[in-house]
């Protein structure tokens, strides 16, 4: 080959790599509606195995997460999740510290009537006891005047709440509750034995059930969907489109299966405070 050949060969395979790249991404959400420019901040609390938690090696696991970070490659932006305790996720959010709240939160009416808001799930809550289920719960009416943990200021204590005055409406005790931080720290009580029994969703409820460290007794109670929130719409109008996309290609339900959790059985739409 003389040297001529030799020049065209070489070129050939150094343009060869170059005709092989995948296109750009196209970043289609404007800065102007993102705490940092090119990245998706989703605050999360880590304390809900399978569906949000720190593995062993200290690695941020589960559904959410997995579904939080495919939003973000679908939006041409860095997914980064901060992790917060709930109780500071609404107050951070309208502060401008992250874009997305992405920690299963129950849809409410006064939520809706605070940012906006995109329902993709379906969850209910359950009642964990200890091993064996040693006092034979199997009935609201059982935990009369027990001790029950659960997070505080969120859906779940509201909920817990209404038990405690639907028990005393009955006649019976009501609940004794202790709010705790995140629902990690109430299962560390119940296995304490400080506790009688813990608050959780069903999805947990089944995690520590099928690991054999805690008895989920009863599960299926007040059953309402999960939505992201958010202080942009234009942000919660992409990833609502992110996850119709999504639900078209099959890759959303494969998730969902692969957690055993309940889609939202309705669209992905945004409604807030209009």
């Amino acid at each position: 080959m003389d040297r001529r050949h030799f020049l065209a060969a070489g070129a050939s395979l150094l343009a060869a790599p170059a005709l092989a790249q995948a296109p750009a991404c196209t970043q289609t959400v404007p800065n102007a509606e993102l705490v940092k420019p090119g990245t998706l901040t989703l605050s999360v609390n880590p304390t809900l195995p399978p569906m949000q938690f720190v593995d062993g090696q200290g690695v941020l696991r589960g559904m959410r997460v997995d579904l939080g970070n495919e939003i973000a490659r679908r939006l041409c932006l860095t997914a980064e999740h901060v992790r917060i305790e709930f109780a500071a996720m609404i107050p951070g959010m309208a502060a401008r510290r992250w874009d997305m709240i992405n920690t299963g939160m129950f849809y409410t009416e006064e939520r809706q009537k605070l940012m906006w808001l995109v329902r993709y799930e379906q969850q209910a809550i359950s009642v964990s006891v200890a091993r064996g289920n040693p006092r034979n719960i199997t009935k609201l009416e059982d935990l009369a005047g027990l001790r029950v943990g659960v997070e505080q200021g969120g859906f779940e204590f509201r909920r817990t709440t209404d038990m405690s005055n639907d028990l005393a409406g009955k006649g019976l005790r009501p609940l004794t509750i202790r709010a705790f931080d995140n629902f990690a720290v109430s299962f560390q009580a119940l296995r304490a034995g400080q506790l009688d029994a813990a608050i959780s969703i069903d999805s947990t409820g089944k995690e520590y059930d099928d690991r054999g460290e805690f008895t989920r007794a009863i599960s299926g109670l007040y059953g309402t969907p999960i939505n992201f929130g958010f202080r942009s719409r234009v942000l919660a109008q992409a990833v609502a489109d992110a996850l119709t996309a999504m639900k078209a290609d099959g890759s959303f339900q494969a998730l969902l299966d692969k957690f055993g959790v309940t889609a939202y059985n309705g669209p992905f739409e945004v409604v807030g405070p209009s």
